[in-house]
């Protein structure tokens, strides 16, 4: 046997050292090496897995026909990850536990009917993996559980079943005789990781892996986990309700802004279709600081609703709260509305939320918080008729958005009869197209206009 050595390794990026520091030289993190006893990888270095020798070819002798994509029979998983799964491709999914990865995935490998489907779990048994495929109702017999952790017995049994799509839940269980620490060290993560990437790019099958995250909200492990993996998706929302949002973070195939949206029910992950109409709250009265912003994740156009409070501040010190939007952004927002209207607003506590739930980077929703803020000061309600789009800048000018069309189209669709508008996104638009009226403005005081 090798002999064993210690080597401390940084929890936050995975930068090793032959002795304890204080404050990691790659990425400043303080008080972060653990020690871990490894030792020199033996001779046949995972030998179960029979790699094909690359050899050099020329760029020109290379053909560059499209990648061949599987078919995952869910609309909204296919969305994000571009069109389908990738053969050869590594998908690593993350997400806090208990918000239903397992779930989603299991889900999936049910549905992949005519795929022989490989479930390697090594944090349940396979009695409880059959209780929650039985409790979503769906029936694969194409999909094969094992219970396994050893990376060698598990290259072992895909030789017996060769499967078409493997699932491992969850990386942090495997390990590696290569490496003596224990499960879920950053040593075993990037040794078994590393052996994973190997099988799939050698064999053309996928792989999906489940990742635990840290207390912070990052991924468990050395961060080189999601250099290696092809694709690293985010599975968001708050346990204590219903809707999941699954977020692109890293994508080599496809864009890294698409998101789809499920909904958590007794029997599995149900794709909401149109997710406008549950981000958009039922109510039975019209109140003042609610507004209506028409945004775009990626290509897919959303109508979210906004709701400010504004109160004065109790100890002379004002309150800025935010809730799925940028904290900095809404202090620039305000100072926008003081400085370029004449609003006072800075002895108000500023509360803002976005309904439903989701997290908003889309600058485009500017004009709406802006719209619910003054709102809710001057105790005006907005006609729950009408929409927003635009960026405000500095100045307090309303700039231009991209999508414009996508945006007017999905608010027509949803029954909207009036969006307000930068007039700078409307060129070389056909309004007469749109069963819906526009309304542009071109700086802050034509917003204020409107609503007061």
């Amino acid at each position: 046997m090798a002999k064993a050595k210690s080597i401390y390794f940084c929890n936050s990026c995975g930068h090793q050292s032959g002795k304890w520091i204080g404050k990691c030289p790659s990425c400043g993190e303080w008080n972060s090496f653990e020690e871990e006893v490894i030792s020199k990888p033996s001779a046949k270095d995972a030998g179960n897995i029979n790699m094909i020798k690359s050899v050099p070819t020329a760029i020109q002798d290379i053909t560059s026909d499209k990648e061949k994509r599987i078919d995952t029979n869910s609309p909204e998983l296919n969305r994000v990850l571009g069109g389908g799964l990738v053969k050869g491709s590594i998908v690593l999914f993350g997400g806090e536990p208990g918000i239903g990865k397992s779930t989603l995935l299991l889900q999936v490998a049910l549905n992949l009917v005519g795929k022989r489907i490989l479930y390697i779990s090594g944090e349940e048994s396979q009695q409880q993996i059959k209780m929650r495929g039985d409790r979503i109702g769906i029936s694969n017999p194409e999909c094969y559980l094992l219970n396994e952790t050893f990376t060698d017995n598990i290259f072992n049994q895909c030789k017996e079943v060769e499967p078409d799509i493997i699932v491992i839940d969850s990386i942090q269980t495997l390990y590696s005789d290569v490496i003596d620490s224990s499960p879920g060290s950053i040593s075993q993560i990037r040794e078994t990781a590393s052996q994973l990437q190997r099988y799939a790019k050698s064999t053309n099958i996928p792989v999906l892996l489940i990742g635990h995250i840290t207390k912070d909200g990052q991924l468990a492990g050395p961060k080189v986990l999601e250099h290696m993996v092809d694709t690293v998706l985010q599975f968001e929302g708050d346990r204590h309700y219903g809707f999941r949002i699954l977020r692109s973070v890293k994508n080599r195939f496809g864009s890294t802004s698409e998101l789809g949206i499920y909904e958590m029910q007794s029997n599995g992950m149900r794709e909401v279709v149109n997710p406008s109409e549950i981000l958009l709250s039922q109510r039975d009265e019209i109140t003042s600081g609610v507004a209506i912003a028409a945004m775009v994740e990626g290509q897919r156009p959303l109508l979210i609703e906004t709701q400010a409070l504004i109160g004065t501040a109790a100890y002379g010190t004002p309150q800025r709260s935010s809730t799925g939007f940028d904290l900095r952004r809404l202090n620039m927002l305000l100072a926008v509305l003081e400085k370029r209207s004449g609003f006072k607003l800075s002895t108000k506590d500023v509360f803002l939320n976005i309904a439903g739930g989701i997290k908003v980077d889309d600058p485009a929703i500017d004009i709406a918080v802006v719209a619910a803020i003054i709102s809710s000061l001057e105790d005006v309600s907005i006609p729950p008729n009408i929409c927003f789009a635009g960026e405000i800048g500095l100045s307090g000018e309303i700039r231009a958005v991209s999508h414009v069309e996508n945006r007017i189209s999905e608010a027509a669709k949803l029954g909207f009869e009036n969006i307000v508008l930068s007039k700078y996104s409307l060129k070389n638009i056909n309004l007469k197209n749109y069963k819906i009226k526009v309304i542009s403005v071109s700086k802050v005081m034509d917003l204020v206009e409107i609503l007061l």
